[in-house]
């Protein structure tokens, strides 16, 4: 065993693996904000029905979810510069961040349109019977309780983003592993280098679930404890504006917490 697996190698390479580890989170920071901001504005394009943009758009969701994220790497760093001349001499890196970019929104459209559908249809006529634009209706009623509903699923899909990252390697992106690969190279000890890059996906893996896990609980209470204030004969209005007078009352009430 010790000939195929040497814990100094481990002490010695954590430190050179670890320092790869900000280039895979920004692959993950900028992936999340791009496919949020993308995936939102398409999921509003497919439940709204917006002529051509509509069909453009699950063409899109469907490719990306039909075809694996290397396949999807490789067609965007040989292909994007073919279409766009401008875009040949970018970093690799950034292939990389249009690439996952665009493969996280088509997932995320998927799981915003599931959780702006589940909103109660009677939420939207009430609202537009009141006078709410439709801008007005998602903004204050729909989006809010879609957030809640859509935590969960989003915790498992930035989880995967990260696990995912692991092939932005093939581009020669020096991330966790790519400084795997690198110090193999170099020492002709791999599997050291795949058990500390295991070790700190795992690590990162349990601290993104417990982080998602602590932010569905509070958000499923507060929409909870929020029903019981308007139940107990507060104006919604009020209880919208006022946020201190709802922790107050669920202090008082013994149904919460203040936050």
């Amino acid at each position: 065993m010790s000939e195929f697996f040497k814990w100094e190698y481990v002490v010695s390479f954590f430190p050179k693996i670890l320092s790869a580890l900000p280039t895979t989170l920004a692959i993950v920071a900028v992936a999340t904000a791009v496919g949020m901001v993308l995936g939102l504005a398409i999921a509003f394009v497919r439940i709204e029905k917006v002529p051509v943009l509509s069909q453009i758009s699950q063409v899109f969701v469907s490719f990306i979810r039909g075809t694996p994220i290397l396949v999807q790497l490789f067609l965007i760093y040989y292909g994007l510069p073919i279409v766009f001349t401008a875009l040949a001499n970018i970093e690799k890196i950034d292939y990389v961040y249009i690439t996952y970019g665009l493969s996280t929104a088509a997932f995320f459209s998927e799981i915003f349109r599931s959780a702006i559908s589940s909103v109660a249809t009677d939420q939207k006529e009430a609202a537009a019977s009141v006078g709410l634009t439709k801008l007005q209706t998602y903004r204050r009623i729909i989006l809010p309780q879609a957030v809640r509903i859509a935590i969960p699923a989003t915790g498992t899909m930035i989880v995967s983003l990260l696990q995912d990252t692991s092939l932005a390697f093939s581009l020669g992106v020096i991330d966790v592993i790519g400084k795997v690969r690198a110090l193999a190279a170099l020492t002709y000890r791999s599997l050291e280098g795949y058990f500390v890059a295991a070790i700190i996906f795992i690590v990162l893996s349990i601290v993104l679930e417990r982080v998602f896990a602590w932010l569905t609980k509070r958000f499923q209470f507060q929409s909870k404890a929020k029903t019981e204030v308007a139940q107990a004969g507060l104006d919604p209005e009020i209880l919208i504006k006022n946020d201190e007078l709802f922790n107050t009352y669920t202090l008082k009430s013994g149904k919460g917490e203040t936050y």
